[in-house]
């Protein structure tokens, strides 16, 4: 075995170039031969004094030997890497009966297509008399949610769909890696390209070698996915509405902020603003979604950090061939009067959070309805004088003990606040200048989060006008406030022939997308973003949306069987099983290498079973040397 460099030509450019091979020669009666076992590429970079070693360990790790050396350890990676891939090139398993002769060299020139995950793994019985103390383990892969991800990527037509964008073979393998690793170990793209490499097995599912694939590939490949993604996401949800049958009756929309590592300076939509996770004192970014009710994502956007939530709505349902009567549900932030002009005007329905600051509720005209965890909401439904628009007056216990206890610590920070100043009027050092109370109480109502309006505060100055000789309060509370009106919320719709429990109900939808951002980031690695520039940027976020697309396509098939459980949850069944290679030297002086993936465990099977999998995703390898 040797390691020859050629000289060729690409054949789109005519520019010359080395590329290398790992070869053996075998004789065939007077004639010798050289067989390429490897392709190793243009970019092998070992130094050629270094060569024969390398040679040397590839044949040691097939022989099954320890080695006497240690070996350095870009040879030893190198070495571990091409004995795998020299396994994994096996399209059939060498006969062990030819055991009494050296088999000859295995002709490995054209690399064979991996088992598919459905491929029986059964064959007839292979005997073999090993030494069993002679057994390693070796180059354990993670395969259980690279079969569970690729499956999903069959089910919704993704390779399908890149070739038809003119993604070539490398970039649609680059793409498989990015989401998978996004669905298995989110993170950064750097942080995938060193799980691709080190921790996966889709390598192998794929016939990619991802070892060999510079991090660059993996970035320009994102780019790629953003450059197309309009089409890949409308093309991409009209397969999910065939596959699950989904009636586009409800359009859920909201938007999400993440935050970056680093200054961000490069990239013109990081900006500063309320970040959602408590990390204001970085740069953020702005990701707008629009769901359907099943969960699916049919656009998504990324604005600036400080973008306002209501200018980015007509933006985002242009061009989405909604059908005509289409729900669309939104929080106040977006509801703006001109917002829902515009959705009138556009013949959409809409159910939204009224941004009306006045608050009005009559249990004596309220009816009950039950939330999912049996919890009682009392509804007003309350028709407009000229029908066209339903007010939903709600309210909710738990919300009414929530909003006491917040208005409770605000009142009483408040008056304790007043009490301070009107107690220091009689102490020798205390404050007592007019202005410099009036200015002290001005700060108070400013840090009362809108309190100070239910108080009448009276300063008493003396007769020089200079001084204050008392302050005096007194508590009228505001009508259709908070304080007043505790637990209660207005929607409004122009759906006037729903009545008040279909309203809230639906209304509730916008809960699951409040789950889906949650999942995003906590799940699927949305933050933080590491990245400098706005195209990099956009290419993480997209990326995240497209492995949540796999996400619930799996739970979703997963759910209509019985098997509700979160990605998280899943993960952490799928994760246990590997693939690994078990090593045994023979009676007869031969080495057997053996690599498939351990037994699935029964809630693993479980989830094969209703995929549609074998539970030994990658089948059997053999090779005997």
């Amino acid at each position: 075995m040797f390691v020859r460099k050629t000289a060729t030509r690409n054949n789109a450019t005519n520019e010359p170039y080395f590329t290398f091979r790992l070869v053996t020669s075998e004789r065939t009666g007077q004639q010798v031969r050289q067989i390429t076992l490897l392709n190793l590429g243009r970019h092998f970079d070992l130094p050629q004094p270094d060569w024969p070693r390398l040679c040397a360990r590839i044949d040691a790790l097939l022989g099954g030997q320890t080695g006497m050396l240690v070996e350095p350890d870009d040879v030893e990676t190198l070495a571990q890497r091409f004995a795998a891939r020299l396994l994994a090139a096996q399209k059939h398993p060498t006969p062990l009966a030819a055991a009494s002769k050296p088999p000859p060299a295995p002709e490995l020139a054209q690399p064979a297509p991996p088992a598919p995950a459905t491929a029986p793994t059964t064959s007839e019985p292979i005997y073999a008399e090993v030494d069993v103390a002679s057994l390693q383990l070796t180059r354990p892969r993670a395969v259980g949610v690279e079969a569970a991800g690729l499956a999903a990527m069959d089910w919704l037509g993704i390779n399908r769909l890149l070739t038809g964008l003119g993604f070539n073979g490398v970039q649609r393998d680059a793409v498989a890696g990015l989401l998978i690793g996004r669905m298995a170990a989110p993170g950064s793209e750097r942080a995938t390209w060193r799980w691709l490499r080190e921790q996966s097995a889709l390598g192998e599912l794929l016939d990619a070698d991802f070892e060999a694939m510079p991090p660059i590939r993996l970035y320009r490949t994102a780019d790629l996915l953003v450059r197309h993604r309009d089409k890949i996401e409308a093309a991409l949800f009209t397969t999910i509405q065939d596959l699950f049958a989904l009636p586009v009756t409800v359009t859920l929309y909201d938007l999400t902020n993440t935050y970056f590592e680093g200054t961000a300076a490069g990239n013109p939509k990081a900006a500063r603003g309320r970040s959602k996770e408590k990390r204001s004192d970085c740069p953020l970014v702005t990701l707008g979604l629009v769901l359907d009710s099943s969960g699916f994502v049919r656009r998504s956007r990324m604005f600036a950090g400080n973008a306002a939530e209501a200018g980015t709505l007509q933006d985002m349902l242009n061009g989405l061939a909604t059908p005509d009567g289409a729900m669309i549900i939104m929080d106040a932030g977006i509801a703006t009067a001109a917002n829902v002009a515009w959705l009138q005007e556009h013949k959409y329905r809409y159910l939204v959070v009224s941004r009306e600051r006045g608050r009005q509720f009559d249990p004596a005209q309220a009816i009950d309805t039950l939330t999912a965890s049996d919890q009682t909401i009392r509804l007003q439904r309350v028709l407009s004088e000229d029908g066209a628009e339903v007010r939903l007056y709600c309210h909710s216990d738990g919300r009414e003990t929530k909003e006491t206890a917040i208005t409770g610590r605000f009142v009483a920070g408040f008056e304790a606040g007043l009490a301070k100043l009107a107690a220091g009027l009689s102490k020798p050092r205390g404050q007592k200048k007019l202005a410099d109370i009036q200015q002290r109480i001005g700060r108070l109502k400013e840090r009362s989060r809108g309190i100070a309006q239910h108080y009448a505060i009276t300063v008493t100055p003396d007769q020089t006008g200079q001084r204050a000789t008392s302050i005096s309060w007194t508590k009228t509370p505001v009508g259709g406030s908070m304080l007043t009106h505790p637990g209660v919320y207005c929607l409004r719709s122009n759906e006037t022939t729903w009545d008040a429990a279909t309203l809230w109900h639906t209304y509730t939808m916008l809960t699951d997308l409040e789950a889906v951002f949650r999942g995003l980031k906590s799940e699927l690695g949305l933050r933080p973003v590491f990245h400098h520039t706005e195209d990099r940027t956009e290419g993480h976020l997209f990326i995240t949306v497209l492995a949540y697309q796999l996400v619930q396509a799996i739970r979703r098939k997963l759910e209509a069987a019985g098997q509700t459980m979160s990605w998280t949850r899943l993960r952490e069944i799928l994760s246990v099983q590997r693939r690994v290679t078990a090593t045994f030297l023979q009676r007869d002086g031969h080495t057997l290498h053996v690599r498939k993936a351990t037994v699935a465990e029964p809630a693993l099977r479980k989830i094969y079973d209703v995929m549609g999998l074998d539970a030994s995703p990658g089948g059997i390898r053999k090779l005997t040397i």
